[in-house]
């Protein structure tokens, strides 16, 4: 399918690793231009290095930005408006679903949560809108399927994904026509070195029965079938879908609903 997004200006916070990079990777194969961030300037720079031996003739720029600094990520939106002159397509990617294992967590790691997984998409589109002059194009939020539903999952970050949910959709409803604004609750998806590669590593066999038995697909989802997602809704050929959350959990959410 030509979903059109040759030469589409694309933003990606996170995308260095993980899903981040799944959607960076996938914007390019479609010949668009795409900006990414991520903390970690070393990684972000191999990363770059890599992207650009696969995509020798893309447009593609990064910076070594912490989204839930809301002062760098203005200055990472001003450098980008001066390179291109606008974006189309802002992907907020960033998260982190590493916590403790209390009721309630302690104040500082809940506002630490928020911070991270609330404040970060906050901060990204806060920026979107404060540069986009003519009010149009798409904006896609990565939350999770604890968002959704009580898993289990830590407190903090379950409320800190709902809250990026209830942000998608009073955007959605704020912004249109001229702004399409969707979201993706992931469930369980496998990238070396995430969170789930340490609980595989620290304990295999438990982690296998929980997906086992609480995924009817019974496997980890992929970072490319988060981001064959992304790119689809941030396309044309979903232009009358906004505000939705688009679960892609395997069918772990499957009666829930």
């Amino acid at each position: 399918m030509n979903l059109n997004l040759k030469n589409k200006r694309v933003f990606v916070s996170g995308g260095s690793k993980g899903i981040g990079l799944a959607i960076v990777r996938g914007f390019l194969s479609e010949g668009a231009r795409v900006a990414l961030t991520s903390r970690n300037l070393e990684s972000l720079e191999l990363t770059y290095k890599s992207l650009k031996e696969e995509f020798p003739n893309s447009d593609i720029l990064y910076f070594g930005s912490d989204a839930t600094d809301a002062k760098n990520t203005s200055k990472v939106f001003d450098s980008i408006m001066n390179e291109w002159k606008g974006l189309d397509i802002v992907i907020s990617n960033v998260g982190d679903g590493r916590s403790t294992q209390e009721v309630l967590q302690s104040e500082e790691q809940f506002d630490r949560s928020l911070k991270i997984n609330l404040k970060s998409a906050e901060n990204v589109v806060r920026e979107f809108l404060r540069t986009n002059s003519e009010k149009i194009g798409s904006i896609c939020f990565i939350s999770s399927i604890t968002g959704l539903e009580a898993f289990g999952a830590p407190t903090d970050y379950s409320v800190a994904k709902a809250a990026v949910i209830a942000l998608s959709k009073n955007l959605a409803r704020k912004l249109a026509p001229g702004i399409r604004v969707n979201c993706i609750a992931p469930g369980n998806v496998y990238s070396p070195g995430g969170s789930w590669d340490e609980k595989i590593k620290s304990d295999p066999k438990r982690i296998a029965s929980i997906i086992e038995n609480t995924v009817p697909m019974k496997r980890f989802g992929t970072p490319d079938e988060i981001a064959n997602v992304v790119l689809f809704l941030s396309s044309e050929k979903a232009s009358f879908i906004t505000g939705s959350c688009v679960v892609v959990d395997g069918g772990q959410t499957v009666g829930n609903h």
